[in-house]
C-alpha cells in the first residue's frame, strides 16, 4: 500500500513540475536553522522554505548554484515517508531526512543532477533538508544529529 502512495504522491510532483513553465517559479519565504551534531559542532543555514505542493514539486529545479551556508527544507503537513528525485535538478544535493522531532533519520549524499532514481526516507519524517553536495561529510553531519527550527518546535 505505501509503495502506491508514494508512487502517487511521485506523480502528482511529476504533473506540477512538468506544467511549470521556467518563466512561472514559486517563490519561497526565507527563515534559518541549525543543525548540531553528536560531535558538538553547531551549523547555521539560511533556507527557503518549500510548503506547497507547488513548491514542493519545483523545490530547487533550474538553478545553477547555491551558496554554501544555504538549502531548502520542504515541510509536510503530516508525518510519513518521502521520496524525492533529481529531475531539472542542475546541482548535486546531500538531502536529509528530519523526523518530527528534528533528528536527522537519514541522510543520502551527492543526489545526482537531473536523475529520475528514487531517494527515499528510511522512515516517516516531518522534513527534508537539502543542503549542496558533500556538505554533510564536510561537517561530519550523521543521522542522529538535531535540526533545530520551529517546524520540529526548538529554534
Amino acid at each position: 500500500m505505501a509503495g502506491w502512495v508514494l508512487r502517487g504522491v511521485a506523480a502528482v510532483f511529476l504533473l506540477l513540475a512538468a506544467a511549470l513553465p521556467a518563466g512561472a517559479l514559486e517563490s519561497f519565504q526565507k527563515s534559518s536553522l541549525t543543525v548540531e551534531t553528536a560531535s558538538g559542532g553547531r551549523y547555521r543555514f539560511d533556507i527557503e522554505l518549500a510548503e506547497t505542493m507547488a513548491q514542493q514539486a519545483q523545490g530547487l529545479m533550474f538553478r545553477e548554484s547555491m551558496a554554501a551556508d544555504a538549502g531548502m527544507l520542504f515541510i509536510y503537513d503530516s508525518v510519513r515517508p518521502a521520496s524525492f528525485w533529481m529531475k531539472n535538478t542542475l546541482i548535486p544535493l546531500d538531502m536529509l531526512f528530519i523526523a518530527a522531532d528534528g533528528r536527522i533519520v537519514n541522510i543520502h549524499e551527492r543526489a545526482v543532477p537531473q536523475s529520475l532514481d528514487s531517494v527515499n526516507s528510511a522512515g516517516p519524517v516531518k522534513a527534508i533538508l537539502e543542503l549542496n553536495g558533500g556538505m554533510s561529510a564536510r561537517l561530519g553531519i550523521r543521522p542522529g544529529d538535531r535540526v533545530r527550527h520551529e517546524t520540529f518546535g526548538t529554534k
